[in-house]
């Protein structure tokens, strides 16, 4: 029986074990997606407890909790930190085959340095003490986490209305040497159909000193700050595309639709289209012209219990993976950015694994002239986030473009102790190579695979 969360964890063939310990294990760390809070890396924020660092926010945990038959209060509500953390504990044993187990005990591994336990109401008692006593060290506030981590650079997750002082803060201190940039997070601008458009559009306007009646004023906006974003060293933007849409619209329609919406009024899902690919159509436009990256995370299908919804608000686990078609009409989107020749470089991520093959051939329809992998096809997200789904989008990738040519991991994440994912990843393309040159199916040069 092999044993469980060793060094060699994942890494069954020599090959991948030399692959991974003489190569993947030791490079730093570029996280170039994330939903860290910049305002607690500037302040460098010293974490309460284990619960603090480890399952406030962590929607992923909640789903399996409640799954687990776990009461709310222990999950969001107003259950102490230790309560919260002994839920987690008697939930983990139950999560075999889910990623929480690995995850759980690889981020136990490192930072923490626990090893030869599992998290269990045994062993919670301990597991709990002993972080909470490293927690108290200046190596595991948030700054000393990524510095163990070797994490080299950072990409937040920023709406245009920010001011990004805390991006600024950590960018003027001489003594952290890890790069927080901010990453540019429009939704609240596109999303024309959401009931707090209007006070968004308020919003933005204050923060651009801008009237915005016309579409042209809602493009001055957003030029402003994206210079705004562009003089905080921003170089990627990030699109949650719940549903693809293309619909070409006029001037006089793109103003129309814009003065009715911030009448009140209802717009038709056609209208929207029109709308939307407008703003991405420009938004790529300039992305290009800044040399940008842009990313479309697609196929999320949001707050589906309207009960927890009103409850509990977004972002709180009630999500999940959408089957709307996408090929045509991101075909259409692409094509249209393309044809000035002011596509940006593109990630196109989807959430629904069914649709790997569609974006695998995606992007090779665009690829761009002396700029190797210009698009990509983004590492597993959200629910594909795991062993399987990692798998399934490399070897597409793989089949269907050029895995020597991929960008690789990210975490997603909004956990200070997510950088693990980053390990996971490599051992998992380790195990994968090193699968492949056992079985003949690839040569076995350690520095061309390496």
């Amino acid at each position: 029986m092999t044993p469980f969360m060793t060094e060699d964890f994942l890494l069954d063939t020599e090959f991948a074990r030399r692959l991974y310990h003489d190569y993947a294990k030791d490079q730093p760390i570029f996280d170039y997606h994330c939903h860290l809070p910049p305002q607690q890396i500037a302040e460098n924020y010293r974490f309460n407890n284990l619960y603090d660092i480890w399952l406030k926010g962590d929607h992923y945990k909640w789903r399996a909790m409640r799954t687990n038959g776990v009461a709310e209060r222990l999950c969001t509500g107003d259950a102490s930190d230790r309560e919260k953390f002994d839920a987690w504990a008697a939930t983990v044993p139950h999560t075999i085959g889910n990623p929480l187990y690995h995850w759980t005990h690889l981020e136990l591994r490192r930072p923490f340095g626990i090893t030869g336990k599992l998290l269990s109401p045994a062993t919670a008692d301990e597991i709990w003490d002993r972080c909470n006593e490293l927690l108290a060290q200046d190596a595991f506030s948030a700054r000393g986490i990524m510095q163990q981590m070797n994490v080299k650079m950072v990409g937040t997750t920023d709406d245009p209305v920010d001011s990004l002082e805390h991006h600024a803060t950590v960018a003027k201190d001489s003594t952290f040497t890890v790069k927080v940039l901010p990453s540019w997070r429009p939704d609240k601008a596109f999303n024309i159909e959401q009931a707090t458009f209007g006070d968004y559009m308020t919003k933005l306007g204050e923060a651009s000193d801008t009237d915005i009646r016309r579409f042209t004023d809602l493009q001055a906006a957003l030029t402003q700050r994206l210079d705004h974003f562009a003089a905080h060293g921003c170089k990627v933007s990030d699109h949650a595309l719940d549903v693809v849409m293309f619909a070409e619209a006029s001037d006089a329609e793109l103003d129309s639709i814009l003065a009715r919406r911030l009448a009140g009024e209802t717009l038709s899902e056609h209208e929207v289209a029109q709308f939307k690919t407008a703003v991405l159509v420009w938004l790529g436009a300039e992305y290009a012209r800044r040399g940008w990256v842009q990313q479309y995370h697609i196929g999320a299908l949001r707050n589906n219990n309207q009960r927890q919804f009103k409850l509990l608000g977004p972002d709180v686990g009630f999500d999940s993976i959408n089957d709307r078609p996408l090929a045509e009409e991101l075909s259409k989107l692409l094509s249209k950015q393309n044809e000035e020749n002011l596509l940006p470089k593109t990630i196109l991520y989807c959430l629904n694994p069914r649709d790997n093959e569609v974006l695998g051939t995606m992007i090779g329809n665009f690829q761009g002239e002396g700029m190797p992998g210009k698009m990509q096809f983004g590492s597993g997200w959200w629910f594909n986030d795991q062993k399987d789904g990692m798998e399934r989008q490399m070897t597409q990738l793989a089949q269907l473009g050029l895995l020597s040519r991929f960008v690789g991991m990210l975490t997603d994440s909004r956990s200070f102790l997510s950088y693990t994912r980053h390990e996971y990843f490599r051992r998992i393309l380790c195990q994968m190579i090193g699968r492949w040159v056992n079985a003949g199916r690839s040569a076995g040069g350690y520095p061309v695979a390496g």
